[in-house]
């Protein structure tokens, strides 16, 4: 039903691999594992994939949720809000959407959602100025990140490195700053995805050693969710690819898509 309901290049095994990530994750207790599945007579009709997380934020932890992959048959549409609607019932949970069908919008809107983030900056940080004494260190499943940073970055670095993206660690001096990135390709260009940072701030006072980094791997170029031109950075802003949260007033910020669909499943960006 998944690989009939997107698009081409999400087959069977891109689902199955999904799934296992998805069985893989420390969901918090009480909520699904998965999602929801709407059936008739036995049969999958629709569903909704959703990603729930215990985020570190001070000493209070809370929820979120990535509401992932919605999809109901032609003939079930009807009921496609209902199927939201279960979705949305573990409360506080903030919710957040980071690939809207144009078709759902409508839904989303009635539903509670408001928007985060517009547009994006395509970036190239390698052209920013590169402040001395600044290095960079990989951080992949053999090589863990030391003490330095708090124990939920330490695991989120780690992790995101096990599901295939680039994470990284900027020293400078004795502070350490962490950094997540999911790779691809636009228009035949390797290109990373910032998925973590400590904010956007902190990405551009980096970005000359973290661009130089990714472009001598040949990666020259950085996309970042934005909702304006980033000071500081040399790069092109453009509307589109919006994201939307519904939720308590801890509202998501660009800069932060960890234990998002496009790190956990490999979603095109």
């Amino acid at each position: 039903m998944l690989s009939r309901g997107f698009r081409k290049d999400t087959t069977r095994h891109f689902w199955v691999s999904a799934f296992r990530r998805l069985s893989e994750h420390p969901t918090p207790s009480g909520l699904p594992q998965y999602g929801y599945l709407l059936e008739s007579g036995g049969v999958p009709v629709g569903v909704i994939l959703l990603i729930f997380t215990s985020v570190a934020d001070g000493n209070a932890p809370r929820i979120r949720c990535n509401v992932s992959s919605w999809y109901v048959d032609p003939e079930y549409r009807a009921f496609a809000a209902m199927l939201i609607s279960c979705a949305l019932k573990h409360k506080p949970a903030t919710y957040f959407n980071v690939s809207p069908a144009p078709n759902t919008l409508a839904i989303l809107q009635a539903q509670g959602y408001k928007q985060f983030s517009r547009g994006r900056v395509v970036a190239v940080p390698a052209l920013s100025p590169r402040a001395r004494g600044y290095r960079v260190e990989t951080v992949t499943p053999q090589i863990l990140p030391g003490d330095e940073l708090t124990p939920f970055e330490r695991s989120l670095l780690r992790t995101h490195a096990e599901y295939g993206c680039l994470s990284l660690i900027c020293h400078a001096g004795h502070d350490c700053h962490p950094f997540v990135f999911a790779l691809g390709r636009k228009r035949g260009l390797l290109c990373a995805y910032l998925i973590y940072c400590r904010s956007i701030e902190n990405f551009v006072r980096f970005a000359g050693t973290l661009g130089r980094f990714l472009a001598w791997r040949g990666i020259p170029l950085v996309i970042l969710d934005a909702n304006a031109p980033i000071p500081g950075l040399i790069g092109v802003y453009s509307d589109g690819h919006p994201k939307y949260f519904n939720g308590p007033p801890d509202q998501p910020r660009p800069g932060d898509l960890s234990y998002s669909e496009l790190a956990m499943f490999g979603v095109p960006f």
